[in-house]
């Protein structure tokens, strides 16, 4: 996931996202653990509990991130970014319930971007700050 690289790129370059990031890595994996379990159930046109767990997973994903990013941002200067990853999570649950395996992937990819370009963002803007 982009969101893994991206978190991890930011506690080297400030310490003191250490606990928040670790947190966000962690939901990161989770969600991506659910997303497999899901993408191997829609491939063999079945149901899995991971598809149920899915959009759980991915809220509290979203919910780190903007733990990560601060709430201030999050609801201010980050607004575009917390729109586009709830846009990508919709779609992510609409494609589970069509189950339409290639919307899932492309929604699924647009819901990682979407996460990780905030991480970015909001890095950055912490970085301008802290010079």
């Amino acid at each position: 996931m982009a969101t893994t690289y991206a978190v991890t790129r930011a506690t080297v370059t400030e310490p003191a996202l250490r606990a928040p990031a670790d947190v966000v890595s962690r939901r990161a994996r989770e969600a991506d653990a659910a997303a497999a379990e899901c993408w191997t159930a829609l491939l063999a046109g079945c149901d899995a509990p991971g598809c149920r767990a899915l959009p759980v997973r991915l809220r509290a994903l979203s919910d780190a991130t903007s733990d990560y990013t601060g709430m201030r941002w999050w609801l201010g200067r980050g607004s575009q970014h917390r729109h586009r990853v709830g846009a990508a999570l919709e779609r992510i649950e609409e494609a589970l319930a069509e189950r339409d395996g290639a919307d899932f992937a492309e929604a699924f990819v647009g819901y990682d971007q979407a996460v990780a370009a905030a991480l970015v963002n909001a890095h950055s803007r912490l970085e301008t700050h802290a010079q």
